[in-house]
Parts: structure tokens; C-alpha cells; sequence
């Protein structure tokens, strides 16, 4: 049974950075895509930031791009989601989704796609 575990969040300063890594045991495969969602205190999940295996492309969310970035390590079977000029309205539980098998650019945005969750790592960026 394929497990994925996020690591890395805790309380920040604005303006501060964060890392968050995510691993996936237990299976054999390489993910072909990893991702990153976050939910706000009272909101709904949001698509944060992707990165495919091969090729490497990444796609970020308006409102994080420029600040986020996303990177793997395709033989630890890793992804990493660093953070920086952390905002107030970063505060959130962020999760790392994955996907096994390749999809298209469009469907790369939506949870529903994704084989496999973490349980969440929160993130709370304080003013």
C-alpha cells in the first residue's frame, strides 16, 4: 500500500520561507506527476503548484508564482514545494497529491486526478 508523507510546515514570520517535502513508499513506480494543494482555514482545497516527470514542467498558481517553487528528485522518489516572501494568506494545510500515470496539462490543476494523498502539513504565517 502506497504512503505519502509530507514534511516541513510549522509557523512563519511574513516575508519568512518554508520547504515542505513529500515522499511516496511503497510502490514500485515512479509518480509521473507530483502536486501540491492547499485548503485556507474555512475555504476549499486550491491547486497550489505542479511538476511532471519527464519532461520536467512545472505550473504554478497565479497567486504563488514568482514566490513558489516546485522540484523533485525522481530516484527518492521525492517532490519539494519551497516557499518564499510568505504571505498571511499562505496560511493554510498544504498537501502533496500524486499522480501515476501521465495526464494532460488541463487535468494537472484538479484533486480529482490524483492517485494519492498526504495527510497534510499546516502552515501558519503570522503578521
Amino acid at each position: 500500500q502506497a504512503q505519502v508523507m509530507e514534511s516541513g510546515g510549522g509557523l512563519v514570520e511574513v516575508g519568512g520561507s518554508v520547504r515542505l517535502s513529500c515522499r511516496i513508499s511503497g510502490h514500485t513506480s515512479s509518480p509521473y506527476h507530483w502536486a501540491w494543494f492547499r485548503q485556507p482555514p474555512g475555504k476549499e482545497r486550491e491547486f497550489v503548484a505542479h511538476i511532471s516527470r519527464d519532461p520536467s514542467s512545472s505550473i504554478y498558481a497565479d497567486s504563488v508564482k514568482g514566490r513558489f517553487t516546485i522540484s523533485k528528485n525522481n530516484a527518492e522518489k521525492m517532490a519539494f514545494l519551497q516557499m518564499d516572501s510568505l504571505e498571511p494568506e499562505d496560511t493554510a494545510v498544504y498537501f502533496c497529491a500524486i499522480r501515476m500515470a501521465r495526464i494532460v496539462l488541463s487535468a494537472r490543476r484538479r484533486p480529482e486526478h490524483y492517485d494519492y494523498w498526504g495527510q497534510g502539513t499546516q502552515v501558519t504565517v503570522s503578521s
